[in-house]
């Protein structure tokens, strides 16, 4: 397959332009797809679909979606761990990743040189647009894994020409002592260990805003750096700007905020095609401010192709362009919640990204927080662990009755609220598991 990677004037194609290369670089892949992947012509052949039947971009959603589920089961036949759905030898496989199996068992995820050449392309795009340059140091805080955080942010960060430093075997306080040493001036990580980090530093003796050099943090694997409140903690607490980005193991980078920051994030639509469906009837959203799940394609992936992949990310249009001048499609807010944490409770339907809005609104309570949905008898009951971050326990009265209110407003449920001594909540550095759904427990059980 032909190389189709970077091209500054790519950002900034017209529509029409950008809609074209789109429906080449589709059709592309789902020939190739047909004729190298087994899996792909099975379900293809199964649905009565043939590559040819692609003619115009409104074709595309006729293609059969994948999700989640297939990869994991096609990873049952062989060849060994990938399974069928490989449209490559084995031998032309140079990276094993695998997703954090925050929702079931992990999917591993292969890559060919060429495929991953195309991650830190996507990454370039992110760290270049969010004011990454070669005079940058940056901090990577994780250890390296076979899970893909950061993985490609490192390389990626090489590719603008920015200078390195891992700093994965490290604990968090020496991981901040190493940023002070070395005068870093950005670091990539999760809201929720950004927020850690911050707390720790403190009480190092240590203020990130004063005694740190960082200008610019890259945010990923939660959505709490396009919710504003977070946000908003995550500057104040390291004086510097805080972006996100969207990317996912089996498709890639696919979305990124801009230094410009309107209020979304712009789509690259370079290498992904988005899709954004309504939930219940599956008809594909064109116009802005409507919800809907994403389906996505990667346009470039060669050894196991994510084609109309039901992602179950939660998200939609937004009405406004950017002042950077991209072409690139904006989504409104960034990722808004998953399908499969959208739950109903009380006949209301709940997103767990209200509930940290409203938490991080409040400044005399701690970043961490925990939320349990279950069953009293036939009646759902929602709880609210809190904690106050230190004197702000002399306010107590008064925050928990507007944090109620906030809940209230926001959220529309009534929460019962326990506090926890600062400290005794869960802690995390990757992914935070902060909502927890009792009832879809107790129905397993």
């Amino acid at each position: 397959m032909e190389n189709m990677y970077w091209n500054p004037i790519l950002e900034t194609l017209p529509q029409e332009k950008i809609r074209a290369l789109q429906l080449r670089k589709f059709k592309r892949i789902v020939d190739w797809a047909y004729h190298n992947s087994p899996f792909y012509r099975r379900i293809y052949q199964e649905a009565g679909f043939d590559p040819d039947d692609i003619k115009v971009f409104d074709d595309i959603k006729r293609v059969p979606k994948t999700d989640k589920g297939m990869l994991r089961e096609v990873q049952n036949r062989p060849p060994f761990p990938y399974g069928d759905i490989m449209a490559v030898p084995l031998r032309d496989v140079t990276e094993f990743r695998q997703t954090s199996g925050t929702t079931g068992t992990p999917v591993y995820q292969a890559e060919t040189w060429q495929d991953w050449e195309l991650w830190s392309e996507c990454w370039a795009y992110i760290l270049y647009a969010q004011g990454y340059r070669e005079t940058d140091r940056v901090f990577i805080p994780f250890g390296y894994n076979i899970f893909v955080a950061f993985w490609a942010g490192h390389y990626g960060a090489e590719k603008v020409g920015c200078e390195v430093v891992p700093g994965g075997v490290l604990d968090t306080e020496a991981r901040i002592l190493k940023m002070q040493e070395l005068k870093c001036t950005a670091f990539m990580a999760t809201p929720t260990y950004v927020l850690g980090m911050a707390d720790t530093a403190r009480k190092m003796g240590i203020d990130p805003a004063k005694d740190l050099n960082i200008k610019r943090i890259t945010c990923a694997g939660e959505p709490g750096a396009s919710i504003p409140t977070t946000k908003k903690r995550m500057e104040e607490a390291w004086g510097a700007k805080a972006y996100d980005h969207v990317g996912a193991t089996e498709i890639g980078a696919w979305s990124y905020e801009c230094t410009h920051q309107p209020g979304g994030l712009h789509v690259n639509e370079a290498f992904f095609i988005v899709e954004i469906e309504d939930i219940d009837t599956g008809e594909i959203i064109e116009e802005p401010g409507r919800k809907g799940k994403m389906v996505v394609t990667a346009l470039d992936r060669i050894a196991k192709p994510c084609i109309r992949f039901d992602s179950k990310d939660v998200i939609q249009w937004a009405d406004y362009t950017c002042g950077c001048g991209r072409t690139f499609r904006m989504i409104d807010g960034g990722v808004v919640g998953r399908t499969d944490d959208i739950t109903k409770v009380k006949g209301v339907l709940l997103a767990p990204t209200a509930i940290e809005e409203v938490v991080r609104s409040i400044p005399e309570l701690a970043n961490d927080y925990q939320v349990v949905v279950s069953k009293e008898g036939d009646i759902d009951a929602i709880f609210l662990d809190v904690e106050f971050n230190p004197g702000g326990e002399a306010k107590q009265g008064g925050v928990l009755a507007r944090l109620k209110d906030q809940l209230r407003v926001k959220v529309n449920l009534g929460f019962r609220i326990n506090v926890h001594p600062y400290g005794t909540l869960p802690r995390y550095e990757v992914k935070a598991k902060r909502f927890k759904d009792l009832r879809k427990e107790r129905k397993g059980g």
